[in-house]
């Protein structure tokens, strides 16, 4: 009776499988590094999470560092293309409000849909060596910039006063946006309604807007 012999993996086949296991590496140390931080996320423990022996790792990756680079890489990748289509997509002549509502959902829900990436990002990036911060501030500094681009636009239309230090405004969204991994629930407000009261907070601050305005009873004086 002859028998079938077996065939080999062709090497797309051989490639896809390699490449979905590379994926697989990073999605679960993205998952790691957020919830036990880096210090804390060896790899044992992620070869262990993706069920392979510690020593495969090393067919995908170098070190450890290589795989924490590429996570903090492409949860602000992520984010930056995200912003960046959404924009794009908005009328040329958007005004400051419009532009910002649109930018900050679209990061906001980068951050927020893409968590381990994007969370173990804001965790982490502290705690890696200074040669994996100073590998990935460039991406960074990218991503800053056209945020930087976006306001300079605006400002040169008129839509933000002179002399207003965006380079800190956009360290201030940054910071506000970013924070919000740490208490946004989505089942007390939408994405779209967090983003305009972001938007609007910036535009238009605290203060009542003029026609809102009361005027202030004048206080009486006292005899002396």
């Amino acid at each position: 009776m002859s028998t079938v012999p077996k065939r080999k993996p062709t090497r797309a086949a051989t490639q896809s499988t390699g490449a979905t296991s590379r994926q697989a590496i990073l999605d679960t140390a993205a998952r790691l590094f957020r919830q036990e931080g880096y210090a804390a996320t060896s790899l044992r423990a992620i070869a262990d999470a993706c069920d392979m022996k510690a020593g495969s790792l090393y067919y995908h990756f170098d070190s450890k560092d290589q795989i924490v680079s590429e996570v903090l890489d492409i949860g602000v990748q992520r984010v930056f293309d995200t912003v960046r289509c959404a924009v794009e997509a908005l009328s040329p002549d958007a005004d400051l409000r419009a532009t910002l509502q649109c930018a900050i959902e679209a990061h906001l829900s980068a951050l927020l849909h893409a968590h381990d990436f994007t969370s173990a990002n804001i965790r982490i990036f502290g705690q890696v060596p200074s040669d994996v911060r100073a590998s990935h501030k460039s991406l960074r500094r990218s991503y800053e910039q056209y945020w930087q681009g976006l306001l300079t636009a605006l400002q040169r239309r008129g839509e933000i006063r002179s002399g207003t230090d965006l380079q800190r405004t956009v360290f201030f969204l940054f910071g506000a946006m970013n924070w919000t991994t740490e208490w946004y629930d989505q089942k007390k407000s939408g994405l779209p309604a967090m983003a305009g009261e972001l938007a609007d907070l910036v535009t238009n601050g605290l203060c009542p807007k003029p026609a809102a305005r009361r005027s202030r009873p004048a206080v009486k004086q006292g005899k002396a």
